[in-house]
């Protein structure tokens, strides 16, 4: 495996979902495409459960995760559970992959097809096993599912590893024209700007390492050619001090927002890491105007508080201990407050009059967005940790975003 593999996080690789009934040739499938029994291949249908994740490189599309997914033509009550595994992939699918065999009415099929053009993600339709269905079958079946699913399908032969470079050319035609473009700064900073890290290594952090969003922010600051000066929350006023000139921007833990705000100097540009997450994996303007609700809650508010990682809760948490306690300080102590953590988000948002979300380091940006749309849809305003942690010390109108 390359470096770039090894070092990219799988919620910044592309998530590729392969979709489609069971025993259709998905595993077999995702082999021939990368070149590696990725996948457990079997005769038996219903081999697949519950999605596997693989993180993966594939020659053009680079570092991706590909989601082996359940046949969604599964049936009794174990398989209807597989099958909602399955929709619940599509939330964090990139581009998708539905393979037919052939055999196929195509009902299943169109309802996907319908579901990836409703949410915008980009799919390819691959017709497999052409190798056991003969050229005159395959060009018919070709003209019908054109003609049905609106979209003529790629024929390969995953057994005998038939036309996969026709596949991966058709997949990289599907890649989003601003994918890896994003960056979590933006226009911030550039060439020769000192920016300055205030990074606290409390409880939460691993032993002898940084945390996701701070290695990635100091990654591209690196490739943007920045001067990197960073200092813990307790070291602030020294590393200005020992700094020839104020910093051109600040990026900060959310939680040492008011710290950092005594010691700025007038002319530096003050952000957070959550967020400069929010931006790069949400939609930093809802969260903004998410924000406004928390003007409006009362005693009697619900607050919904989600985080992606699932890590036992420690002392002094950020989602569990310290924003609930600077809302109930502000809203009083019977301020109603749920915390769920993974993919333990409700489906139905509406008894919630605000959800505060982390920076979703963990995610991909299509499954965050999923979560920002669901809210939107909803009528429920969201914001993110370190939108909300500003809004409450009294500063939101002063920090920037990318």
């Amino acid at each position: 495996m390359s470096d770039t593999l090894n070092d990219t996080p799988r919620s910044g690789r592309l998530h590729i979902g392969i979709y489609g009934r069971r025993n259709a040739g998905k595993s077999s499938l995702i082999n021939a495409v990368t070149g590696h029994e990725t996948a457990i291949v079997s005769e038996t249908a219903g081999t697949t459960t519950d999605p596997v994740y693989k993180s993966m490189e594939i020659h053009g599309l680079g570092p991706c995760v590909l989601i082996d997914t359940a046949g969604f033509d599964d049936s009794g009550p174990m398989g209807e559970l597989r099958v909602e595994k399955t929709r619940q992939a599509l939330e964090k699918t990139d581009m998708a992959i539905l393979v037919l065999s052939g055999d196929e009415d195509l009902t299943e099929e169109k309802f996907w097809t319908d579901a990836f053009r409703s949410r915008k993600t980009p799919f390819v339709i691959v017709l497999n096993k052409a190798d056991a269905l003969g050229p005159d079958v395959v060009a018919k079946l070709s003209d019908h599912i054109q003609s049905v699913l609106g979209s003529t399908p790629v024929v390969v032969s995953a057994r005998e590893g038939t036309n996969m470079d026709g596949l991966r050319e058709a997949l990289l035609r599907l890649v989003p024209a601003d994918w890896g473009r994003m960056n979590l700064t933006g226009s911030l900073c550039g060439e020769g700007d000192v920016v300055m890290l205030v990074m606290p290594q409390d409880i939460q952090a691993p032993q002898g390492r940084l945390i996701l969003p701070q290695v990635q922010v100091t990654r591209e600051l690196l490739d943007k050619k920045c001067i990197i000066a960073s200092c813990t929350a307790d070291k602030i006023r020294q590393t200005l001090e020992a700094l020839a000139e104020p910093p051109h921007l600040i990026i900060t833990d959310s939680q040492v927002f008011g710290e950092v705000w005594k010691h700025k100097p007038e002319q530096t540009l003050l952000t957070s890491f959550s967020i400069l997450m929010a931006g790069y994996k949400g939609d930093i303007e809802e969260f903004l105007r998410g924000a406004e609700a928390i003007d409006r809650l009362t005693l009697h508010s619900k607050v919904l508080i989600a985080e992606a990682c699932t890590h036992a809760p420690l002392d002094e948490d950020i989602g569990r201990v310290k924003i609930p306690r600077r809302l109930r300080e502000r809203f009083g102590d019977s301020l109603d407050i749920t915390v769920v953590s993974g993919t333990d988000f409700p489906a139905d948002l509406k008894p919630y009059d605000l959800v505060i979300h982390c920076g979703a380091c963990m995610f991909n940006r299509t499954y965050m967005m999923s979560r920002v749309r669901r809210a939107r849809e909803q009528g429920v305003p969201m914001c993110n940790y370190g939108v909300a942690l500003a809004k409450l010390t009294g500063i939101l109108d002063k920090v920037v975003h990318a």
